[in-house]
């Protein structure tokens, strides 16, 4: 049985689990970017995959993990043993990764990264859980967006090593094995740190009211499905840049510096949002990443604009990825907080799978520019809905945690809450 964690930090400080967790998630991510943004080109270039084959991969990869969310996140409320899906989610996707490197056909390929977010899938709703369940209420956004901040600082150091190992001229095969030492790493340090945190550890009881009342997330959710739907996956912007002349060499670059613009995005917006309403945060992101993806649409093909695009469209897609957890901590009670994120990331990532292969079939029949076309018209779709759910909202049913603040228990702790 593990020990319970020493009683956290009050007063808006990040706690220990919070800051153990993002330095996890930094570590995964060297791991996993020093693959992910050659993936692409190794695929196309070396196992003839096309443009729907790419998105197949990465839309069944991402439906696996968000089907497992809501099973894991279950699990772990019943059970109460978040620390055991955490680190095994973890052991899994970093034991499989680095066997890209012996696929010999994409549909290999297929089956690694089905089982990679497989581990994905058990980790991420606990996590999540744990994330809430050891931060004050008037602080979530702060804590969802330093977690998401050092998620991609991980995959801003991830493709700088990648490009440092190509350019002393290693194949991508070597690479993908290379990635095998930060996983090593980050799993032997969440089995030496990590401790399940017990009733006492928590900055409120299991039993505290949510902040706000669940019908807030409900309203919110179509806003959200559609969202993950007519996201574009990162796969796709590696062979836009590459169709627009960023050499192969220099993506990793490219990514690492668009990965560093997420992580000092999301951390800010995060933090912001606290004090705030939150969907209107998200609102205002989705609009943002609109333009974005306009622009990515409409532009001419210069490599400085590629890159500079590039950069602007990774800062909006990222923009909101801590608002939005914090908006699912804030509508659920802490002893159904694994229900809650579980059901949350199943539902974005059931969308992502028909959403990945849509993107891919309008890119091969209509072009690319196209394809940002429609991404774009349903981030505003998503956007508009949203700011109706945000309309919705009755004077008083959102009372915004201030920093220093109480958090308000006027909601019943429901079981379906989230």
């Amino acid at each position: 049985m593990t020990a319970p964690t020493s009683p956290e930090p009050r007063g808006g400080r990040l706690s220990p689990t919070v800051r153990l967790l993002g330095a996890a998630s930094f570590l995964n991510d060297v791991a996993s970017e020093m693959i992910t943004p050659v993936l692409p080109l190794f695929l196309t270039t070396r196992l003839g995959a096309g443009p729907a084959a790419v998105g197949l991969v990465e839309g069944v990869a991402e439906a696996a993990s968000s089907l497992l969310k809501g099973f894991s996140g279950r699990v772990a409320d019943r059970s109460g043993r978040s620390r055991i899906l955490v680190v095994g989610g973890y052991a899994v996707s970093n034991a499989v990764r680095p066997l890209i490197a012996l696929a010999a056909s994409w549909p290999v390929v297929l089956v690694l990264r089905f089982t990679d977010r497989v581990g994905k899938g058990l980790r991420t709703a606990p996590r999540d859980a744990l994330i809430q369940r050891t931060s004050e209420p008037a602080f979530r956004g702060r804590a969802f967006g330093f977690h998401r901040a050092m998620d991609h600082l991980g995959a801003t150091i991830g493709p700088l090593a990648a490009f440092g190992l190509l350019s002393i001229g290693l194949s991508f095969e070597q690479v993908f094995l290379a990635s095998a030492v930060p996983g090593a790493f980050l799993v032997a340090l969440l089995l030496l740190r990590l401790r399940e945190p017990t009733e006492a550890a928590t900055p409120h009881t299991l039993a505290a009211a949510p902040v706000l009342s669940a019908g807030v997330v409900r309203r919110a959710a179509p806003a959200l499905v559609l969202q993950s739907f007519v996201a574009v996956p990162d796969a796709f912007l590696v062979l836009w840049a590459a169709r627009r002349g960023i050499a192969t060499e220099a993506i990793p670059l490219v990514w690492a510096a668009a990965h560093a613009a997420r992580s000092a995005v999301v951390r800010w917006l995060g933090a912001w949002s606290d004090g705030r309403r939150r969907t209107v945060v998200v609102t205002a992101g989705w609009v943002a990443r609109v333009a974005a993806l306009a622009a990515l649409a409409l532009a001419p093909d210069t490599v400085t604009g590629t890159v500079a695009l590039f950069i602007v469209w990774a800062a909006t897609g990222a923009s909101t990825e801590g608002v939005e957890r914090a908006l699912v901590a804030d509508c659920s009670a802490l002893r159904t907080a694994g229900r809650a994120f579980g059901r949350y990331h199943m539902a974005i990532g059931i969308a992502a799978l028909p959403g990945a292969a849509a993107f891919g079939l309008v890119w091969e029949t209509f072009g690319m520019h196209a394809a940002f076309a429609y991404a774009a018209a349903g981030t505003a779709i998503a956007a508009a809905v949203m700011a109706a759910a945000a309309g919705k909202e009755a004077p008083g049913s959102e009372e915004p945690s201030r920093p220093g603040s109480v958090a308000p228990g006027t909601h019943r702790d429901r079981a379906d809450d989230g």
